[in-house]
């Protein structure tokens, strides 16, 4: 039976699958030593967070919508296409969720093992704004591929496959400038268990902008060009 409650289980369950493969990927790399500053450390990171998100999109879309992201929560309401109570309670499920998800990685990952537990950091030389830019460009990729994709009527249909590539991507540029996280939830759990919060707000307000940004532009430019009479693959405007 349908209740209200039924998206914010989906969302807190989706974040905490995601996390749990997304951290415990890092986290097993810190065991076997490689990681995101190895080559294929980073490429081995960079798929499991991709197909572990496009696996969970497509499976709990219908649910929620699949954010797992407060960044792509916050982009969907100021596109307008979520009230405010609800992505309040989408965000709270989805920090409960990352919370959750690291807090079962160190029981899997002592902190002699993995220290950080997958906690976002900036690369060597990168200052804070710097790593702050980064992840809003980054973010914008993600919530491109959101709209494009899973919002815009005109868009391909294609579950979770743009989303989680478009993380993939990401990581594979970002990860080593500042851990690609493009999700305050992410740094959020991993933080919140290992006690470290140095910097913290890089990785809230670089995704929040570029969610931001990327709403933006779609609610004023890009979506209200959509004309629902003709296919994107004509895109002449139909007679007056």
């Amino acid at each position: 039976m349908r209740t209200t409650w039924n998206p914010i289980i989906a969302e807190a369950a989706g974040t905490f699958l995601f996390f749990f493969v997304g951290i415990g990927t890092v986290a097993l790399g810190d065991m076997q030593g490689w990681g995101a500053n190895d080559p294929a450390g980073l490429v081995v990171i960079a798929l499991a967070h991709g197909v572990v998100l496009a696996v969970l999109v497509s499976a709990l879309g219908a649910v929620s919508g699949g954010h797992f992201n407060p960044a792509v929560t916050f982009g969907v309401w100021i596109a307008g296409r979520i009230g405010s109570l609800n992505a309040l309670r989408y965000v709270v499920a989805q920090l409960i969720g990352a919370l959750l998800a690291a807090w079962a990685i160190r029981a899997i990952f002592p902190e002699q093992v993995s220290p950080n537990l997958g906690r976002p950091a900036l690369g060597a030389g990168i200052e804070p704004l710097t790593g702050t830019g980064i992840e809003a460009v980054l973010t914008v990729i993600l919530l491109v591929a959101v709209f494009g994709t899973a919002i815009d009527p005109r868009g391909p249909k294609i579950g979770g496959l743009a989303i989680g590539l478009a993380i993939a991507c990401d990581i594979l540029m970002g990860g080593p400038l500042t851990g690609a996280a493009m999700n305050p939830a992410r740094w959020f759990g991993p933080a919140a268990v290992t006690g470290v919060w140095t910097d913290g707000w890089i990785w809230i307000v670089g995704p929040l902008v570029g969610a931001g940004v990327a709403a933006l532009a779609f609610r004023y430019f890009f979506l209200p060009e959509a004309d629902l009479r003709r296919t994107p693959a004509e895109p002449t405007p139909p007679a007056a």
